[in-house]
């Protein structure tokens, strides 16, 4: 199973806007959780997506959004000088990654906004602010 098989009916799609046609401006990762297992359930896929073989998939997904980066050099934020169909392709390659994700933490029981940021505070434990001293670095 490939994650673009999550690729939303036109009914499912259209309960991610509002009444009057919106895209809502956020979306939390419990929402995309429960998406995605009303998704999987529906179409009798609960049987196998297992830890296992989201992790497996997540990986390949992970390959397929590293292809698009692998000849181009260095890119610069805002991905300058690149088409609306690069672009598009980038969305639709780190929306896979995202959902497996998302699926996979939600199949192992586990909170990932909660992980997150538990993550996030054991960083900045581990690699507290330093000021450097020396006033001619670029790191200050």
């Amino acid at each position: 199973m490939h994650v673009s098989s999550y690729a939303m009916g036109k009914s499912e799609m259209e309960k991610s806007y509002d009444s009057i046609g919106h895209k809502p401006k956020d979306v939390s990762l419990k929402d995309l959780s429960n998406r995605l297992a009303e998704f999987a359930q529906a179409r009798g896929w609960d049987e196998y997506h297992s830890p296992r073989n989201l992790l497996l998939a997540l990986v390949g997904e992970v390959g397929e959004l590293s292809e698009i980066f692998q000849w181009k050099g260095e890119v610069g934020k805002g991905l300058p000088n690149w088409s609306a169909d690069e672009k598009e392709h980038l969305e639709d390659e780190v929306s896979d990654v995202l959902l497996y994700l998302v699926r996979l933490a939600d199949v192992c029981g586990l909170d990932l906004g909660q992980a997150a940021l538990t993550k996030i505070i054991k960083n900045a434990r581990k690699y507290p602010v330093v000021v450097n001293q020396n006033p001619n670095s670029s790191y200050n």
